[in-house]
């Protein structure tokens, strides 16, 4: 490379001069960007790289979202336009006996445009500042209408389970599974016959935001687990909750449950009882008779963010004061209690 002379440097800065810029104007120049997708082009490109949680949460807002903008680019629409897209999808939501007003769905279409535009800024497509999602915020959440259920109505449910439909033993062993571990459906739906260890009466728990950890069990219930797994031949690595012809279920058997449960108990219907009560119900106990450590440790909130303070750093419970919650929940001994 030669050097330039003064009579090209010269040059140079008349030539920037007449165009009305400086040498600081050319280094402050912004990098060249990819061209920015259209919403049509880019979504698949970010479901295919997110887990199948979050596909399955986000999936139908996106394509609410390909159904309006799919033509436009991803730096069009402005805040403004998606506050109106908000309220549209709130105004057409279809409607439940829980409906609040369309809060939840205008909350996830927020933030499945959030995941869209971190997406695009972290492909270098936009800039943060540029951010439309980001500038708008998400509905208030309402409070919970859930609730811990009383001990003579949980026995009401178990009851209705036990001795009614077309597999009682199936529908009984997802309550109990449910009432002694505070599982969520999806940990439930991905048990394998892998994730048992009767020695120490754990299983592994796969659940949300890809956590994991081992639950402790009640003797009865891993006795239960196993028999149901060899009696309806769930393979080592498959799902362990199965029909009677082997298949197994998916979440339209909780759905069916409990529509049944209601028939029969039409308190269960009027306030929608659902496998969560449940899970509020085994933590509400357990806060109350050990504490807020040791229910945090069994629901699996271990590693979440939230906003209890850095306390919770200190005040962790173990694997161990958690099987002696569950001791005294099942009134069962438990080997690591």
């Amino acid at each position: 490379m030669t050097t330039p002379s003064s009579a090209d440097l010269d040059a140079a800065r008349l030539l920037l001069t007449r165009m009305g810029l400086s040498p600081e104007d050319l280094l402050a120049a912004p990098a060249a960007r990819p061209p920015v997708p259209t919403f049509a082009e880019y979504i698949p490109i970010v479901s295919a790289a997110v887990t199948d949680g979050t596909r399955r949460v986000y999936g139908s807002y996106w394509n609410r979202i390909d159904a309006h903008w799919g033509h436009r680019r991803l730096d069009e629409p402005t805040p403004s336009e998606i506050k109106q897209l908000v309220e549209h999808v709130k105004i057409n939501v279809v409607p439940r006996r829980n409906a609040r007003g369309g809060r939840s769905a205008g909350e996830h279409l927020i933030a499945a445009l959030r995941c869209l535009y971190r997406h695009a800024e972290d492909d270098r497509l936009i800039d943060p500042a540029d951010n439309p999602a980001s500038k708008v915020a998400k509905p208030r959440r309402l409070p919970s209408t859930r609730r811990a259920v009383a001990d003579t109505r949980l026995a009401e449910i178990n009851h209705v389970a036990a001795t009614t439909g077309n597999d009682p033993a199936l529908d009984s062993l997802i309550l109990r599974l449910h009432t002694e571990t505070a599982c969520r459906r999806g940990g439930a739906l991905a048990l394998r016959p892998q994730d048992l260890d009767p020695d120490q009466c754990l299983i592994f728990l796969r659940e949300k935001g890809e956590t994991v950890r081992w639950q402790p069990v009640s003797p009865t219930l891993m006795t239960h687990l196993r028999h149901h797994a060899n009696q309806r031949h769930a393979p080592r690595d498959g799902q362990l909750l199965r029909y009677t012809d082997g298949r197994p279920i998916t979440t339209r058997r909780y759905d069916h449950l409990w529509t049944r449960i209601g028939k029969h108990l039409p308190w269960v219907a009027t306030q929608q009882i659902s496998t969560h009560w449940l899970r509020h119900t085994t933590l509400t106990w357990v806060e109350r008779n050990f504490g807020y450590a040791i229910a945090r440790a069994y629901a699996g909130h271990i590693n979440q963010h939230d906003d209890a303070g850095t306390t919770t750093t200190y005040i962790r419970a173990s694997i161990h004061e958690v099987a002696a919650a569950l001791a005294a929940l099942t009134g069962e001994p438990h080997p690591l209690a």
